[in-house]
């Protein structure tokens, strides 16, 4: 082939991929073909507690409400949402394209927090995104963590983001959100996150720049985890990607820890030593229970059906995670759904700009299909 005819060629593909995010996501809808995927070893979603099959696509949402209600039961009960959120808008700055805003909002009955807020010119019912991290400004750009800053590459495509973050947890090693207090928690601090993405969701969805039926979120590894429970427990989010969160339980794994005190394991001090669960160094709270009963994050990943979600899969999320997805996937077929379900696969724990390429173009599909 003469070379400016295949420059020609590589230049209209190049173009074709950048304009429709689909041929960058379709090949994600489903496992390598290498892959022969066993789901046999997680307890099926579409089985009601009693071990009665959901046998209809009308039989689903008592069976959604069921597991809802039974993780809600067993994680602890969330305060009640706040749906009229007063956020304060502490400085702005313009920026090439977008503009930054530093905000603050109550995002749980007893806290508020600061977040970044970036907001494309001329912004009107446009798609939005939260982000979720130990911080709010590695999303928005403002670290040296490079490929973290979703955020960032978000508004540039015309997304309003909000960016969250337990700034203040983080640097003080507790992480996470623990309420009342830190002795004395009435929900898993993990769910308690997911609540203040809930709260995050009304900050996003009042603005007068964002179209409230099309907000999704976010975040990358503790992120991971906190953008998947709050996408699963709140139906609101249109959408979700989960960056290397660790997508079940795996407790061979130091970086798939559910079981520390800051994420399902919550429990008095003095906390048990950070690391794998040992005869020495034993899990504590609600963590060991759920392994107990034999449950597994794949029913919150059922939640989610018929909504989208992307799994951007690093060092703790391979290839062979496509195992507890067919779960999901198999009650989206119920629901007469399909490319519901997607992973992308990396060696490495830290995204990169290839599976944030994916990434972007998954929420670009989902939430902006005029393109």
């Amino acid at each position: 082939m003469p070379t400016r005819l295949l420059l020609l060629l590589t230049f209209l593909l190049t173009n074709l991929s950048a304009a429709d995010p689909w041929s960058l996501l379709a090949p994600h809808a489903s496992p390598p073909s290498s892959l022969k995927p066993d789901p046999s070893p997680w307890r099926s979603p579409l089985l009601f507690e009693d071990g009665s099959p959901v046998q209809t696509s009308t039989d689903w949402p008592k069976r959604r409400s069921e597991i809802l209600s039974t993780w809600h039961s067993l994680m602890g009960q969330w305060p009640p949402i706040i749906t009229n959120p007063q956020p304060e808008t502490l400085r702005s700055e313009q920026l090439p394209g977008y503009r930054r805003d530093r905000i603050r909002f109550q995002w749980t009955p007893l806290l508020h927090t600061e977040a970044w807020l970036l907001i494309p010119d001329n912004a009107h019912n446009a798609p939005g995104i939260i982000t979720t991290y130990y911080e709010p400004d590695t999303a928005v750009g403002l670290s040296d963590k490079p490929d973290r800053d979703f955020a960032l590459q978000l508004v540039k495509k015309g997304f309003v983001c909000l960016s969250i973050g337990t700034t203040e947890s983080s640097a003080d090693h507790t992480y996470a959100i623990h309420h009342p207090d830190i002795d004395h928690t009435t929900v898993q601090p993990l769910s308690m996150l997911a609540y203040a993405a809930a709260n995050a969701y009304h900050v996003l969805a009042s603005r007068p720049e964002v179209d409230p039926a099309r907000i999704g979120i976010t975040g990358h590894s503790y992120g991971g985890k906190w953008s998947m429970f709050a996408s699963c427990l709140y139906d609101k989010f249109a959408c979700a990607a989960w960056s290397d969160a660790g997508i079940v339980f795996d407790d061979t794994r130091p970086s798939i820890n559910y079981w520390e005190p800051w994420y399902l394991g919550s429990h008095p001090h003095p906390w048990r030593k950070r690391g794998l669960i040992t005869a020495d160094n034993p899990a504590h709270g609600l963590y060991p229970q759920l392994r107990a009963q034999g449950r597994d994050l794949h029913e919150l990943h059922a939640l989610m059906a018929p909504r989208p979600f992307l799994v951007s899969g690093g060092s703790e999320d391979p290839p062979a995670r496509w195992n507890p997805l067919q779960h999901t996937i198999a009650v989206n077929q119920l629901l007469g759904q399909t490319n519901r379900v997607f992973m992308t696969n990396r060696p490495d724990h830290a995204p990169n700009p290839e599976s944030n390429a994916v990434l972007v173009a998954f929420f670009e599909h989902f939430l902006k299909p005029s393109l």
